[in-house]
């Protein structure tokens, strides 16, 4: 199971530094009004990627920071880590992190990675269930109430293949709309293409071409000179009227060392030095006397006129040849597409039909099973709510049906009456926050190890109810957390009594500073603290009796 092992919280608002172990099973959480229970949400809330401020930063200090570990996460987590591409650990752990700086900036990191609110967001929901009197909880969310009816009647895997049959609707839709335009816009794109096509393949564009012409064009243009340098150096080398030239001097040099290379063989190597010297400059030699080089007016004035050519379709169609031809294969295509329109769109039509019938098969199915689920979730629901010692209210899913949408053919909310007599409206007109959140613990223990969350937070669930209800409500917490992580924020000695583990918020001024510190109690430290639930600060002997009582019965 998903559990929420350690919550470590640094300089969040009146908590300098706080580092709690949580278990499975119920937690309670206990203290004074204004000990800091709500920053715990408030810190778990923004390590979820929730909404901040740079209020939550400690007075004095440069940024706060939440992290939170949790372990034997499930498979579900795992997929949504491997598509975010954050690496798995191997013990199945999941360390979220996240800093909130004073100026409002934050940093977030999944597993050591750098990651996004939008990231954090994305995990939190499958992570854990926050339910607060003071939040706009996912009850007064219509779009929610269809996710805990599929849970509950085990739809998700029909779900699932009907918003692939969905998807793929939606795609042939998408290609039918590009057909279906206007016949004169048709007309006008095909003309258009035509024209580009014609202009490109008229022109014979072929790759490299500019760069071989302008090399070429830059020769010609320079022929005149190229021809006196050729001559100039052709003299150097073999000689002219006025010179014998290098190549002659080199062998006669040559051989005038290799008359003297008997007496000092060092003259012999500079002699074959010499001489390999003379062969390479008659290769050069050789090779000047092949080059032509002719000035062609006509040639150029050719050359120029394509230049120009393929500068002008480059400013049209891609600043290189193969880049042209690119635009060219692209008319073609649209070109084919349009003008076998009719024939694809025929084809296109049949299998939208096809995939259309599918889709709807599946929709109406998805449907009818939501009804016929619906009745058994709305009776065990009522009879959770008549534990929790709210036996008059009127729960009930209205469903409707609608075109085809990305979650089937049906709207659907829950809509609840809170008065015997009183027509059924939604949530959001009628429940109070501590209504919503005894619903909300009914529709959490009906799901019980059917909706994927395993970690459950309930803040001041409490809220209006005392005496008996208060007790059922805590039986209830201490079910749900059977197979469940269940913490709750409470203020009644009936709910804390229940729990398996108790963690104590306390806070006390230091210097003039305010600190909040959190540790767990054990059976001594419990008594005390329900004596104090019972009776306020003067503890007296009879309400630490009532509490050991209190612990034990539980």
């Amino acid at each position: 199971m998903d559990l929420l092992a350690q919550l470590f919280i640094n300089n969040i608002a009146v908590i300098e530094r706080a580092s709690i172990d949580l278990e499975k099973g119920f937690t309670v959480l206990t203290g004074e009004t204004g000990a800091g229970k709500s920053i715990i949400i408030d810190a778990i809330h923004a390590v979820l990627g929730e909404r901040t401020s740079k209020e939550l930063v400690r007075t004095g200090a440069k940024n706060a920071s939440v992290s939170a570990l949790f372990t034997s996460v499930s498979e579900e987590v795992m997929a949504d880590l491997d598509e975010l591409s954050i690496p798995r650990e191997e013990d199945g752990s999941l360390l979220v992190q996240r800093q909130i700086r004073s100026e409002g900036k934050s940093v977030c990191k999944l597993n050591g990675l750098p990651a996004t609110v939008s990231m954090l967001k994305k995990l939190g929901p499958k992570l854990v269930s926050i339910h607060g009197q003071h939040e706009s909880y996912e009850l007064l969310s219509p779009e929610v109430h269809m996710t805990y009816l599929d849970s509950f009647g085990e739809l998700e895997q029909l779900l699932r293949e009907y918003q692939e049959a969905y998807r793929s609707l939606r795609k042939i839709q998408t290609k039918l709309d590009t057909f279906r335009t206007d016949e004169g816009e048709k007309a006008r794109k095909i003309d258009l293409l035509r024209y580009q096509i014609d202009e490109i393949e008229a022109a014979g564009v072929q790759p490299g071409e500019q760069e071989m012409l302008t090399r070429e064009r830059d020769a010609i243009r320079n022929s005149e000179k190229i021809s006196a340098s050729i001559e100039m150096v052709k003299g150097l080398l073999s000689g002219d009227e006025n010179s014998q030239g290098l190549l002659p001097e080199l062998m006669q040099a040559s051989a005038e060392l290799e008359k003297h290379a008997p007496y000092l063989p060092e003259l012999g190597d500079a002699a074959q030095k010499l001489q390999e010297a003379g062969y390479m400059l008659e290769d050069a030699d050789g090779i000047l006397r092949d080059i032509s080089v002719d000035f062609d007016p006509e040639r150029l004035e050719k050359m120029e006129e394509r230049l120009d050519l393929l500068y002008k379709l480059t400013l049209k169609y891609g600043d290189t040849e193969e880049k042209i031809l690119e635009f060219l294969e692209d008319c073609r295509e649209q070109l084919h597409a349009i003008e076998f329109s009719d024939e694809e769109r025929e084809a296109l039509e049949a299998a939208f039909e096809q995939e259309k019938k599918r889709a709807i098969s599946l929709a109406k199915e998805l449907s009818s099973k939501r009804k016929n689920c619906s009745e058994e979730f709305c009776r065990r629901v009522k009879q959770e709510l008549a534990f929790l010692n709210m036996p008059g209210i009127e729960f009930v899913v209205e469903l409707e049906r609608v075109p085809l949408y990305s979650m089937g053919c049906d709207r659907m909310q829950f809509l609840v009456s809170a008065n015997r007599g009183e027509p059924a409206k939604p949530m959001s007109k009628i429940a109070s926050g501590g209504e919503l959140s005894r619903i909300m613990l009914a529709i959490k223990t009906v799901l019980s190890g059917k909706d994927g969350v395993e970690t459950l937070i309930f803040d001041e669930v409490d809220t209006g109810i005392s005496g008996e209800a208060a007790n059922k409500v805590g039986m209830k917490l201490k079910q749900v957390a059977g197979n469940r992580q269940v913490l709750c924020i409470t203020h009644l000695a009936q709910i804390a009594a229940l729990a398996d583990h108790h963690l104590h918020i306390s806070k006390h001024v230091e210097q003039d500073r305010t600190f909040t510190q959190v540790e767990p109690l054990g059976f001594e430290g419990r008594k005390q603290e329900l004596a104090r639930i019972i009776g306020g600060e003067a503890v007296t002997q009879l309400q630490l009796e009532m509490a050991e009582e209190m612990l034990k019965k539980a």
